[in-house]
This record gives structure tokens, sequence and C-alpha cells, in this order.
């Protein structure tokens, strides 16, 4: 039952933390499809708890913590490294998908049509 609730936090995790990437990504970012947030959720959390560990390391008074644990409370600054990685993660995706200016593009063309 571990594993099935592992999978289960981490797409939800992923799901939350790349619907806020996306929501504070600059433009118009909301082309990407789902499945896309939430890799970029997964990987922005992940990502961003192992830039946050590595510049600020682990609370003198939580001795035991670890990446995911850096201090005995809830860590805010963390979870605020983990969506400023899904955001620029989501522009990066949709970047190389091309799928950032879709709609600017069809907003463009029936200006002129």
């Amino acid at each position: 039952m571990g594993l099935i609730w592992t999978v289960v936090v981490t797409l939800v995790v992923g799901l939350v933390i790349g619907f806020l990437g996306k929501a504070v990504a600059p433009g118009s970012r909301d082309n990407i499809p789902l499945w896309l947030t939430v890799v970029c959720g997964i990987l922005g959390a992940f990502i961003g708890s192992w830039l946050y560990y590595l510049v600020f390391g682990v609370a003198p008074d939580n001795p035991g913590g670890d990446m995911n644990d850096t201090s005995p409370g809830p860590d805010w600054w963390r979870h605020a490294w983990q969506v400023g990685t899904a955001a620029v993660l989501v522009v990066v995706a949709a970047t190389i998908t091309g799928r950032h200016d879709r709609r600017e593009r069809r907003e463009r063309r029936d200006r002129r049509a």
C-alpha cells in the first residue's frame, strides 16, 4: 500500500505545484496539456526542494532533516522555490512545444481578416 500512496501523493503534489507554477508564469501559458503541467509540477517540486537544500541546508533545530524535511514545521520558502522552479519549467515546456503563442497568433490572424 505504501507505493500506491507515494504515487498518489506525487501526482497530487505535481498537480498543485504545476498549476501554481502555471499561474505565476509570465505570459499566456495555458495551452500546455494537463499531463505536461503535472510533469512540470513533479519536476518543480523535486528540483526546487533540491536547490533549496543545496543553498540553505537543514535548519539547526532539525538535526535529522534531509532534502524533503529542512525545517521542523511547514517550510513555506521551500514551497515557494518549488513553485518558482515549476514556473520556469512551464515556460520551458510551452516554448519547446510551441504552444505558448498559439492563442496570440490566432488573435492576430483574426484581426487581419
